[in-house]
């Protein structure tokens, strides 16, 4: 019989919500330190909620509840007073600390360690001002994604994807370079991600997994800055060589900055074959509620993670497959428009994950609050059945101004998650792997 384990997330909205509910479900309790203004009535169905506002000091709220697993959905726990704390005491945190959080906070470092390794990585460029950036892009005469330095939800400069020279010129002058400007090639939009857990010195594959960031249905509009839509697969076995590409060369690093805890690849298949675009070391917001569902013991084996210590994950593989997708209320992801609250309607009950991001229940009935209102989560047997679920129980939901993805599961070229799709994957040149 599992012991059951006490669980805090750090965060808000759909994203703590969906990491919580399997594991309150499995028999867990669960709680969550809400660490910003809005989406608390999601997390708040699954269990205590303390508001950061209100209890500012962490480590007196932890010395009181004493949990066992704390999970952060952001990076951004670091930045905080009350962090050296935490991580003197030995908290069991779900995040890697140190240098090896570098891996995620700072791009340059994570192209520097790339490189360093043999991990292949688009040409990039940290630089310090727009000018410096302008005369790089006139002499390169090519297209750059703009982004910050420093990643952070807070970043005076979020991501812009320019395909051209002219495309990063003209943004140039308008973008905050108060922080400086990572500069990276544009590489193409054939992506692909995957998810492992790395302790004890060693990396366990978890899943792989395709993003929707654009706004709009064909990947039109602009990149927003959480994906509208997913794919995941269960992949222990890291059946596209994902892992061994692009995390299995790091082993040494790992091992040499103790990093334990999730770690993502993003990866894109550029004219020169498959290049990481950035690593992240958080469970992911897609991703976290399906990889909850997919392990056995999920709490005590991320405990055990947060311990750093030797693990050997188990999964429920009935259903290894799952899709996203995220409601978005009016003006998203265009956020300088104030929308109005709108009553949410609901016909019938969910058949599958329904977690709620920036809504609140006014006398048991929903209302829109912002500007991402809810995520669907759906697994099943093979993608088309999950893409199936997923709609199904999208289409159950009304509310003025907002709108969904329609196309996710069949844009996204080479829908490598998909069994349409599977078959001779390039992973760099003269290189293939058979995912059929």
């Amino acid at each position: 019989m599992p012991v059951s384990l006490k669980t805090l997330s750090l965060g808000v909205g759909s994203f703590a919500q969906g990491v919580l509910r399997p594991l309150r479900e499995a028999g867990g309790l669960t709680e969550t330190y809400l660490t910003r203004p809005y989406g608390h009535a999601g997390p708040a169905l699954e269990g205590p909620t303390f508001d950061s506002a209100h209890f500012s000091d962490l480590p007196h709220l932890l010395a009181s509840q004493k949990p066992d697993l704390i999970i952060p959905q952001s990076i951004d726990w670091t930045q905080k007073p009350w962090a050296s704390t935490l991580i003197r005491d030995k908290w069991p945190i779900l995040c890697p600390t140190g240098d090896a959080l570098l891996l995620e906070r700072d791009r340059n470092f994570a192209r520097h360690i790339a490189e360093k390794h043999g991990v292949p990585f688009p040409e990039s460029f940290a630089v310090s001002s727009r000018l410096e950036a302008e005369t790089l892009v006139r002499s390169k005469q090519k297209g750059f994604v703009l982004k910050n330095p420093l990643c952070s939800p807070g970043s005076p400069l979020h991501t812009i994807v320019s395909r051209s020279a002219e495309e990063t010129l003209a943004w140039l002058p308008r973008i905050n370079d108060s922080e400086g400007i990572f500069l990276q090639e544009y590489a193409g939009w054939k992506e692909i991600g995957h998810i492992a857990l790395v302790s004890a010195g060693q990396i366990h594959s978890l899943i792989s997994n395709q993003e929707y960031k654009y706004a709009f249905t064909g990947n039109q509009g602009i990149v927003a800055g959480a994906p509208l839509g997913g794919l995941v697969e269960l992949d222990p076995a890291d059946r596209y060589g994902l892992a061994k590409r692009f995390l299995h060369p790091l082993l040494s690093w790992f091992r040499q900055t103790n990093f334990h805890g999730p770690v993502q690849v993003t990866a894109m298949l550029s004219d020169r074959g498959w290049v990481a675009l950035e690593y992240n070391v958080r469970l992911g917001v897609t991703c976290g509620p399906v990889i909850m569902r997919l392990l056995r013991n999920a709490a005590a084996t991320l405990r055990q993670v947060a311990l750093n210590e030797s693990i050997k994950p188990e999964f429920h593989d009935a259903q290894p497959f799952a899709c996203s997708l995220t409601l978005a209320g009016q003006g998203y992801p265009y956020t300088q428009l104030d929308a109005p609250s709108f009553p949410i309607e609901i016909t019938g009950a969910p058949t599958c994950d329904v977690f709620w991001n920036e809504a609140e229940l006014r006398e048991e009935r929903w209302w829109s609050t912002g500007h991402r209102i809810a995520d669907i989560v759906a697994r099943g047997r093979s993608i088309p059945e999950a893409v199936r679920l997923a709609y199904e129980n999208m289409a159950r939901i009304k509310c003025a101004g907002t709108y969904y993805r329609t196309d996710v599961g069949c844009s996204l070229e080479p829908g490598l998650l998909s069994p349409v799709h599977l078959g001779k994957i390039a992973l760099s040149v003269g290189e293939t792997i058979d995912v059929g």
